[in-house]
């Protein structure tokens, strides 16, 4: 069995900062890729950002610039800085990896909400 256990989520002003943290547990021997997606409410769950094992990342058009991405393979661990927040980034956000458990697979975590005031 696989857990993603995430930290890090809260309320924020707009223009301020916050870190995400995701550590992968369990079952799990490999993994490729890591990220992270949100969904806000009425809306559908959107790729923020991921980062494969060997660091090459992607961002979505709306965060280039103010997030960041990163991993630490040895832990099983994936970040995502978050700076210059806008009201607009409130959403729950949910960890992801591509992992080898008994198989090829993908994980999702539980979810952390980020909520951005104005």
């Amino acid at each position: 069995q696989v857990q993603l256990a995430e930290s890090g989520g809260g309320l924020v002003q707009a223009g301020g900062s916050l870190r995400l943290s995701c550590t992968a547990s369990g079952s799990i021997f490999s993994i490729n890729r890591m990220g992270w997606y949100r969904q806000a409410p009425g809306k559908q769950r959107e790729l923020v950002a991921t980062i494969t094992s060997g660091g090459t990342t992607n961002y979505v058009d709306s965060v280039k610039g103010r997030f960041t991405i990163s991993r630490d393979n040895a832990k099983n661990t994936v970040y995502l800085q978050m700076n210059s927040l806008k009201p607009e980034d409130t959403a729950v956000y949910y960890c992801y990896c591509n992992g080898y458990s008994v198989a090829w697979g993908d994980y999702w975590g539980q979810g952390t909400q980020v909520t951005v005031s104005s």
